[in-house]
């Protein structure tokens, strides 16, 4: 049986949760081979998915930060019992190609895809579909591309749709939207691909993040979901990602 990998961030809490949980697991035997349980924040959890992004494990989340929407509560007398027990869910990154001069950067988003004005002026932006424009040309702070796991993120923030996780599309978000003034952004399936090209790139830079990466002076962004990649995260029975997406879709439509 493969050994249980405890990954945490350098936080005391966090480092005390560890201790706790790495003294259960050496009195208890867990029947569920290949977990590696990670201890933070929602930052920690998408900083070592990208970095075990080629793993076969799945992924535990143990939250020691504010919100931990990726993460499980900590409970020391049922943290054996949750993790022998938890719920899969697979989740699929967002791939943004960045053009900036005669080079492409690649990186993967879990969350979205931000692009935003890198100076006082708004940006001008295009955006296409598949070679279909969805807008010829948006006059704003920046636009958001969200997965459904991202959707209650800053997605949520900027008055995006909260996606299921099941529902196969990804979401188009503008930031402070200047024109058209009223644009709502748009729904699409995850099987398009998505092009955001910058107007004016000398006069209005923009600057392209996936997650917390961040790539400046972009030209063109291409953003496609990557479905070679997967990654397994584990959820306790009563809290499962599906759960708390639904229960942010109830809140907002009671707001």
């Amino acid at each position: 049986m493969n050994k249980t990998v405890i990954i945490s961030d350098k936080n005391l809490k966090s480092l005390k949760i560890k201790k706790i949980i790495v003294n259960l697991i050496n009195k208890e035997k867990i029947k569920r081979p290949n977990i590696i349980i990670v201890i933070g924040g929602d930052g920690f959890m998408l900083q070592t998915l990208k970095k075990n992004k080629n793993t076969k494990k799945s992924f535990y989340g143990v939250n020691s930060g504010n919100y931990g929407f990726l993460m499980n509560k900590f409970s020391k007398k049922l943290i054996i019992k949750n993790l022998i027990r938890a719920k899969t869910v697979n989740i699929s990154p967002l791939e943004m190609s960045v053009k900036i001069k005669k080079k492409i950067i690649k990186n993967i988003a879990i969350n979205e895809v931000s692009i935003l004005r890198q100076n006082r002026q708004a940006a001008n932006l295009s955006i296409t579909s598949n070679s279909k424009y969805i807008i010829k040309k948006l006059v704003s702070d920046g636009v958001l591309v969200s997965t459904p796991a991202g959707s209650t993120a800053y997605n949520l923030s900027v008055h995006g749709p909260i996606l299921s996780l099941n529902s196969k599309k990804i979401s188009i978000a503008p930031i402070s939207a200047f024109r058209p003034r009223r644009w709502a952004g748009k729904i699409i399936s995850d099987k398009a691909k998505v092009i955001i090209t910058n107007l004016n790139p000398k006069k209005r830079p923009i600057s392209a993040v996936a997650d917390n990466i961040e790539v400046r002076n972009a030209k063109k962004i291409i953003i496609k979901v990557q479905n070679k990649i997967k990654f397994s995260l584990l959820y306790d029975k009563n809290t499962s990602l599906q759960k708390k997406i639904k229960l942010e879709q109830l809140k907002k439509e009671t707001n």
